[in-house]
């Protein structure tokens, strides 16, 4: 497998490890663990949404970096917002 194909494997994966733990939470809200109006929730399903939406946050931050690694997304660049240096006279 080329390196560029094993990347883009990395890329789908990640994304789709870090959709999953969010539809675990969507479960969590239909499922009445977690309530947002009125504000309640059960130690469980407290604990087992912070564990899921931090799950989330590895694999879509992985994911991201893996898109800007590959040029999918643009780098910022440090030249631009550099202020031009003052010359000495």
């Amino acid at each position: 497998m080329a390196g560029g194909s094993l990347r883009l494997m990395i890329l789908v994966l990640s994304l789709v490890l870090g959709i999953v733990p969010l539809l675990g939470v969507g479960w969590i809200l239909a499922n009445g663990m977690l309530t947002l109006w009125p504000p309640a929730a059960t130690v469980d399903g407290l604990f087992m949404s912070l564990i899921l939406l931090m799950l989330s946050a590895c694999f879509l931050l992985n994911a991201f970096w893996e898109a800007r690694d590959q040029g999918l997304l643009p780098k910022k660049s440090r030249e631009s917002t550099k202020a031009p240096a003052a010359k000495a006279s």
